[in-house]
């Protein structure tokens, strides 16, 4: 039976090297999936769900980019099919990322594969990154809808990289989908934006109070993931993961916590329920 007051995670800071071939992916899915069931089968807990980065599945970067045709591939593709045998054999879900090919073109996308093998869901990235080392509205297309679901009665919702900076997206995920955890995957290159990502990820965190997982890929221009919880202070930090190596952690996330940080600090309940009210102006012209 399932324990409804903790949920146990192994977040996953992977290396991803350079690609332009779908043979090359493959490669990296195989050694990637054999890493994760390494670090499951030696982990001092039982581990119940597996989190991967922004596009875990290829490279991020033009060369890769200019090869979608051949390396995007459909939500039943080589992804599905790595991730589903890992999730079956170990008894894991498995959040993951990739190049997700359509009829109208691709998208950064997170999907989920349960311990049946079966397809949880998916979400297609809603804001592409066109800044600084980011030129995803060159290649892709943005998604459509939401996605949430549930492991020990926790729920959970994937956002993707830039997904952050819209501070709505995470605020209508708590207030209006009652998500407990979101499970942010990201591709952060060291470029001028690298040192506002993590204040955006402990707001997100705090404003909201839920739990908030913001994984990067690792690499010399990467790494530097962490993880938030619904309250943090001078004594209660962030968990940082290795500024550039891969790094795999895994974390027990307690009900209790969140619930303690709601009941100490009410900003959810102290919410108005709307805030288009009466503007009092000192303009007289």
């Amino acid at each position: 039976m399932a324990n409804e007051k903790t949920l146990t995670l192994l977040a996953c800071q992977i290396d991803i090297p350079p690609m332009t071939s779908a043979k090359e992916r493959d490669e990296h899915l195989t050694t990637s999936v054999a890493k994760v069931r390494n670090e499951i089968t030696n982990a001092d807990r039982g581990v119940e769900l597996v989190v991967l980065p922004e596009l875990s599945s290829i490279d991020y970067s033009r060369e890769t980019f200019s090869k979608l045709d051949e390396i995007a591939e459909p939500l039943d593709g080589v992804s599905f099919e790595a991730w589903r045998e890992l999730a079956m054999g170990l008894g894991v879900h498995v959040s993951y990322s990739f190049a997700r090919a359509d009829k109208d073109g691709p998208y950064i996308c997170a999907a989920v594969v349960g311990p049946d093998g079966k397809l949880v869901g998916y979400y297609d990235k809603l804001h592409l990154a066109q800044y600084g080392a980011s030129m995803e509205k060159e290649y892709f297309n943005r998604g459509n809808h939401l996605f949430v679901f549930e492991i020990n009665g926790f729920r959970l919702a994937p956002i993707i990289c830039y997904d952050i900076r819209i501070p709505e997206l995470s605020r209508t995920l708590v207030i209006d989908q009652n998500v407990d955890v979101i499970l942010h995957c990201g591709a952060y290159y060291r470029d001028a934006s690298f040192h506002t990502w993590h204040p955006f990820a402990i707001a997100r965190a705090l404003e909201n109070q839920v739990f908030f997982l913001s994984l990067n890929r690792a690499g010399q221009t990467y790494g530097n993931s962490l993880f938030c919880l619904p309250w943090q202070d001078e004594i209660t930090q962030p968990l940082n993961f290795a500024p550039t190596e891969e790094d795999f952690r895994v974390i027990t996330i307690e009900r209790e916590t969140q619930a303690k940080a709601r009941e100490d600090y009410t900003f959810l309940k102290d919410r108005l329920e709307d805030y288009r009210i009466e503007l009092i102006s000192s303009d007289t012209s």
